[in-house]
């Protein structure tokens, strides 16, 4: 065999492979793997730090991301506003972009509505410790012109220069930002059958200018939010606009990953499943959901009795990159008191002074009753490991916390649930699984 004629074999080898992965997004589906930022998995652990001031930061982080969630924010030309501190985020992902591909991790955030990385030459970035994608050495990388649908679609003016490089902005709330060119590119993701996915012409941003609060390994955020250039948006084709994940329970021994699911992959359904409609607000990126109350066992706690408002229709954002699981004043107090007087349990004090309604116990040896989440046609019954969480060697305390500023459905509320978005019919389910085997 010449060498043109292996040369030519291989390239259709590899077509052939491409195709086939393409296929398994398209009609089977993929996961790829998620990893929490506290695992020693992750670009962010630190050996340092004990279980507990990991504990105490993913609380305060809960704390802060609140704040911007809920924010006001507004989009102006050439910027894409984000409301989301970019630090808050409590899933990492790998990726990779380019041609040849270039590895990089990100943080997975449903509450972000933009891919954006680091990108060679960089300006004013942060102190990023792998290598930084540079996309003059990537065959495929495109910058978008101020005539494209998704430069238009973020409200960018560009100087009303249709031929003008498109550039996006986004400021956060903290008052950090990243700003840069939006392209774009082929994006790979890797599949837990040991595939890598690609999805050509996937719009990224590639930022020049990044004063955020990122530390080590990590680019950027992989936004999988509602906006018009979320990852989810750009593969809504490719993926019949399904995703879904399932979250292992957090600061366990196992440091067992996570998936997320794309496509058919993302179905929930089966036994046990409830779903509840999604609802979509206008100019807004985030996922609502509607909850109507809370029940512990004769105790039943309505948000349509809260000060936040008349408990009307999405009054609630589902977040993966929230810890804690927020509520109004009003309600929280009530919800608190009630599992207070259930339990029966000997109380104690947070060490870091953060949570009230601690007690003396172990997460993972205690009975507490359950308590109901009671959505839009879904109750979602929660469990210990999904109600307290563990601050120190014999001390857990009520996972949940008072806010003025409105309630946001956590993560780990959503522990060992099998949790799906699907955008087309705009419903999220919610199935109780072991995430560790699933």
């Amino acid at each position: 065999m010449t060498t043109m004629s292996r040369s030519s074999s291989l390239a259709l080898v590899l077509l052939c492979l491409y195709n086939l992965s393409f296929l398994e997004a398209l009609n089977g589906g993929f996961s790829t793997e998620i990893i929490h930022r506290d695992s020693s998995k992750s670009p962010f652990y630190r050996h340092t730090e004990t279980q507990f001031q990991r504990v105490a930061n993913a609380v305060s982080r809960s704390i802060n991301r609140a704040n911007h969630l809920h924010g006001r924010h507004s989009r102006s030309s050439k910027k894409i506003e984000s409301t989301v501190t970019p630090d808050q985020g409590e899933y990492v992902m790998s990726y990779s972009v380019g041609t040849p591909p270039f590895h990089l991790f990100g943080i997975m955030d449903t509450g972000s509505d933009i891919v954006w990385l680091q990108c060679q030459p960089c300006k004013i970035c942060y102190s990023q410790t792998t290598p930084i994608f540079d996309p003059s050495k990537s065959k495929t990388y495109k910058n978008l012109r101020c005539s494209s649908k998704p430069c238009k679609s973020i409200g960018s003016s560009c100087s009303n220069n249709d031929t003008q490089i498109c550039g996006y902005s986004i400021v956060y709330g903290d008052g950090s930002q990243s700003y840069g060119d939006l392209s774009v590119e082929t994006f790979y993701l890797g599949s837990t059958h040991g595939h890598h996915i690609q999805f050509p012409r996937t719009v990224i941003g590639c930022g020049f200018q990044n004063n955020v609060t990122f530390l080590g390994k990590t680019s950027g955020v992989v936004g999988l939010a509602l906006g018009p250039v979320s990852l989810i948006s750009r593969l809504n084709s490719s993926i019949g606009g399904k995703f879904s994940y399932c979250l292992t329970p957090m600061y366990s021994q196992l440091n067992s990953s996570s998936k997320l699911n794309f496509g058919d992959a993302a179905v929930v359904s089966g036994k046990g499943t409830v779903s509840t409609p999604m609802i979509l607000h206008d100019s807004k990126v985030h996922y609502y959901l509607t909850l109507e109350a809370f029940s512990l066992g004769k105790n039943r706690i309505e948000l349509g009795n809260s000060s936040y408002g008349s408990g009307g229709k999405g009054n609630v954002i589902i977040d993966s990159g929230t810890t804690l699981t927020l509520l109004p004043d009003d309600v929280y107090s009530e919800l608190a008191s009630a599992f207070s007087d259930a339990v029966k349990l000997e109380r104690a004090t947070d060490p870091h002074h953060q949570l009230s309604h601690c007690y003396k116990a172990k997460v993972d040896e205690v009975e507490v009753p359950v308590i109901t989440a009671h959505f839009n046609g879904a109750d979602v019954k929660l469990n210990a490991i999904n109600t307290l969480i563990q601050v120190a060697d014999e001390v857990v305390c009520f996972a949940f916390m008072s806010s003025p500023l409105g309630p946001i459905f956590g993560n780990l509320a959503q522990q060992n649930f099998l949790v799906g978005y699907d955008i087309q019919k705009k419903m999220v389910s919610f199935k109780p699984i072991d995430c560790t085997t699933h």
